[in-house]
């Protein structure tokens, strides 16, 4: 995903300290280009600096969690509104946008 130039720390607090993802250092040679990579289990999101940056809007990731209600209250306590959407196949669904305007979709087994 994109972010804009020399906004990392806001990367790491949305998505480490509100999200939960555990911060993963980048390799040297790509650490100078900017940007934060993130895990939770198997799966990585990477935030690459690009500019001109432009928010997607649209297309996103969705992320399987265990307490939607849980993450949903911390996302509000930082200020953070999620969206409610239909529940799809067994799943509950909402969205968020990041720090940046990326929109993110949290989704839990019901």
């Amino acid at each position: 995903m994109a972010m804009p130039s020399g906004r990392e720390a806001e990367a790491v607090a949305f998505y480490a300290g509100v999200l939960g993802l555990d911060e993963v250092p980048k390799p040297e040679e790509l650490a100078v280009r900017g940007g934060r990579w993130f895990r939770s289990g198997a799966v990585e999101l990477h935030l690459g600096v690009d500019e001109p940056f432009v928010p997607a809007r649209k297309a996103h990731p969705a992320l399987l969690v265990d307490d939607l209600a849980g993450l949903e209250g911390r996302l509000r306590a930082a200020g953070i509104e999620p969206v409610a959407d239909i529940e799809v196949e067994g799943h509950r669904r909402v969205y968020v946008s990041d720090p940046f305007g990326n929109r993110l979709e949290l989704i839990e087994r019901v």
